[in-house]
């Protein structure tokens, strides 16, 4: 699963341009199942599986990923730009970052620090201070290449540091890439797998998804903030790497379905994994769409902890992948036999 997860990360797919992700995840699956696309983007499969059930069970993830969007180019050659989805301009400013679907170089710039006011520099830079340096001389050349509109996607490469793996959109490819496994490998009964669009800018397709296939019950599979370095303790630590899956009560978006959270607490005790609950009600997920979709649906999350979301270089630990595999995978079974 390590070279699948990898694969996906090296996509570029920020929210509302999925394209490239969905196409590569229709290539691992398409001899496994029956699926199609939403009219948001969002790839709907359904595989059959060993046993069928009177329950019906949807997974989930996000195939976006942070990143920005260009808004205007200055006369200078240079691009204004703003956020699609959460990232905070300190993780932002001097990132080398790839513009449009030519991929162009490009390195998001601002004020030179020795020429920022002594008020200036104890603040975060915003967004309208800063922008993206392609190299152009002037507007009409960098017109050549980049147009308004076009996605801006951090560049950065997949690395593998002391056990743990760091890239960029950890932030769901993690998800993305137990669901194929999911889906190759058979799960016991009939199962929904839904790749969702746009979860980093407000869950929009989620809903809309949920709404179309109508379930029982969901389990939303996604990377979740672990806060485990120095300076951070206590609950503020929210949950930490290499100790397993986390799974969550609450957050800002959704307060879980209690019986499905001491099931997937239960689960890990019968399989003998290691498990976490979030510390702190924090963030949100696509969760936060489909319980109340339609009728509403009984909904679960199972995360992986993840540090420095939201940024060029998330970190995960590679122990806690196929934990959190087989969780996910003996939770579906057991909530289909409820």
């Amino acid at each position: 699963m390590k070279e699948l997860l990898k694969e996906l990360c090296m996509l570029n797919g920020v929210s509302g341009d999925e394209s490239a992700v969905r196409d590569h995840i229709i290539e691992k699956v398409r001899d496994f199942c029956e699926y199609r696309v939403d009219p948001l983007g969002a790839l709907i499969c359904f595989r059959k599986g060993r046993k069928s059930s009177d329950k019906k069970l949807m997974i989930c993830a996000h195939m976006d990923e942070v990143g920005f969007i260009v808004t205007y180019i200055n006369p200078d050659g240079t691009l204004c730009f703003d956020e699609v989805g959460g990232v905070n301009t300190t993780v932002a400013a001097g990132r080398q970052v790839k513009v449009g679907k030519n991929c162009i170089n490009g390195v998001i710039g601002s004020t030179a620090v020795h020429n920022l006011s002594k008020e200036q520099r104890e603040k975060a830079p915003e967004y309208d201070g800063m922008y993206i340096d392609i190299g152009a001389h002037d507007r009409e050349e960098a017109m050549q290449y980049v147009s308004l509109g076009d996605p801006v996607y951090f560049d950065s490469e997949y690395s593998e540091i002391g056990g743990n793996i760091r890239s960029k959109a950890i932030d769901d490819r993690v998800g993305c890439a137990m669901m194929i496994r999911l889906i190759q490998e058979q799960p016991e009964y009939d199962t929904w797998f839904v790749f969702n669009v746009q979860e980093e800018t407000g869950l929009r397709g989620s809903g809309s998804s949920a709404f179309s296939v109508a379930p029982d019950y969901a389990v939303v599979l996604e990377a979740t903030t672990a806060a485990d370095i120095d300076g951070s303790s206590g609950a503020k630590r929210v949950c930490c790497l290499g100790a397993g899956p986390v799974v969550s009560f609450m957050d800002r978006r959704t307060i879980y379905d209690k019986e499905l959270y001491r099931l997937a607490m239960n689960t890990a005790g019968v399989l003998g994994i290691p498990c976490q609950t979030k510390t702190m009600i924090a963030g949100g997920n696509d969760a936060g769409a489909i319980h109340i979709s339609g009728s509403g649906v009984r909904t679960i999350a199972v995360s992986l902890p993840c540090r420095y979301l939201h940024s060029a270089s998330c970190v995960i630990a590679e122990r806690d992948l196929e934990p959190s595999y087989q969780l996910v995978r003996q939770l579906a079974e057991r909530i289909c036999e409820l």
